[in-house]
Order: structure tokens, then sequence, then C-alpha cells
């Protein structure tokens, strides 16, 4: 049996009451159905790498409507695809060396649970930055799961940072201008009218000769990141395509 993207997570602790094991189930009945996002209340996602071993991930808990809008509290296909590429990427192990992510200095954007920015560090980045939304849960967690995973590892230098896209006037901002060579991002273009504040903060962040990795799902539909990838507003940015997957 071919293995899919979400093969690598689970969830825990173990489900108890009925409707959880339906609520598992539905990618076995109804295969042809993608579950993009993962994870409820009272729950962790363990992320199994071939390589790394486990990856424990806390989930945040939204406070109010507007932490529920910034949707950190899942974990997104679209990291599961950028952590399995970064995986990859070490030519060492004859992976693809576009992804290859040693001695490189990565930000992340829109973090999340931090999946892909914890898998470039434990693959030898030399720093790495979590960024998401200033909201103290979402910043909070990410904390959580860099102590988890990094710090309790004995591995580098992995901070995390309160940022919104486009606000670049902050000290953080202002001290990291072109700083990073790498910039990622896993579905952050579900938003048309933040693509250019988006865009703003990879391009300030990035170093020249940098490289951005953008990932995301179509489950939003197409037409909403379409914008993001318009040549011209790219150029207005500083930025171009070097290749899409």
């Amino acid at each position: 049996m071919s293995r899919v993207l979400t093969d690598r997570i689970r969830t825990e602790p173990e489900f108890t009451e009925p409707e959880d094991y339906m609520q598992s189930s539905l990618s076995a009945l109804f295969p042809d159905d993608i579950q993009n996002q993962h994870g409820d209340k009272d729950q962790h996602i363990v992320y199994t790498s071939p390589t790394l071993g486990e990856i424990v991930l806390e989930l945040s808990s939204p406070a109010g409507e507007k932490g529920r809008l910034l949707f950190a509290h899942y974990l997104w296909n679209a990291s599961l695809q950028l952590a399995e590429f970064f995986e990859e990427g070490d030519g060492k192990r004859g992976g693809r060396e576009r992804w290859e992510v040693t001695g490189e200095r990565v930000l992340e954007v829109g973090s999340g649970t931090g999946l892909a920015g914890i898998v470039t560090a434990l693959m030898g980045a030399e720093e790495v930055v979590l960024s998401d939304y200033p909201d103290e849960g979402v910043l909070a967690n990410l904390r959580t799961n860099v102590a988890k995973n990094i710090e309790s590892n004995g591995f580098g230098d992995v901070t995390v940072q309160g940022h919104e896209w486009g606000v670049v006037d902050d000290g953080f901002s202002v001290k990291n201008k072109e700083s990073f060579s790498r910039v990622i991002a896993s579905d952050c273009l579900w938003m048309p009218w933040q693509h250019e504040n988006l865009l703003k903060s990879i391009r300030w962040f990035l170093k020249e000769n940098g490289r951005a990795w953008i990932c995301a799902g179509f489950h939003t539909g197409r037409e909403l990141m379409r914008g993001f990838f318009e040549e011209e507003k790219l150029a207005a940015a500083g930025l171009e395509i070097e290749n899409y997957l």
C-alpha cells in the first residue's frame, strides 16, 4: 500500500468516545476526501520521522474569535509536506539537495505548531526563528514545542518571535533586515488581502540570493492563492519565482 502524507502523524491521548473513533476513521471510509488540518482540544500530535524520531507538538487553545481565526491551533498538511522535503534535503542521504538547510539561517512565518521550522533545526540549520502573529497563546505554544523537541535534545539556536506580516518597524524587524538565507511559509495564502503584507515581510527578511519556500494546499481554492504568485506583484516586492513543484 502506498504511503500518504498523513501516515507520519497520530493524535494523543488515545480516543475514548465512540464519535472520536468515527472521526479518526473517516480517511479510511472516504479515501478520496483529504483531511487538511489535524488536532483538537485536549490532544497533541506526534509526528514520526524516519530519520529524526518522534516530534511531539502541542496545540494552542485559541482565545476568542480572533484567536480562532488565526487557525494556528491546527497542524496543516502543507507543514507536513515541507517537513518531509527538509528531511529529504540532506545530500548525505542521497536526498534532494534543493531542500538542504544545513548551516542556513531560517525564518518561518505563520509557524502555527512550528513543525516545519523545528525540522529545519533538527536537520542542521544554524539558526531558526519561528514567528507567528503576536498572540500570546500561539507564541507560548510555540515555545512549548521548541522546549519539547529542540532544547530537550540539546539542539541549538531556535527562538520564537511575534511578527505581524508587513509590519517591519519593530526592533526585531529592523535588526534582522535581509538576515535570513531561507524563509518558509506553509498554508499562509488563504487570505488574499494579506498577500502584499506577506510578500513585504518575506522580502524584508530574505538575504540577497536567499530562497523562500512557500507551500499551500488547495483546500481553500486555487483562486484565493493565485494572486500571490502574480509576476507583477512579486516584482513589486523585489521577488521572483525560481520554480514550482
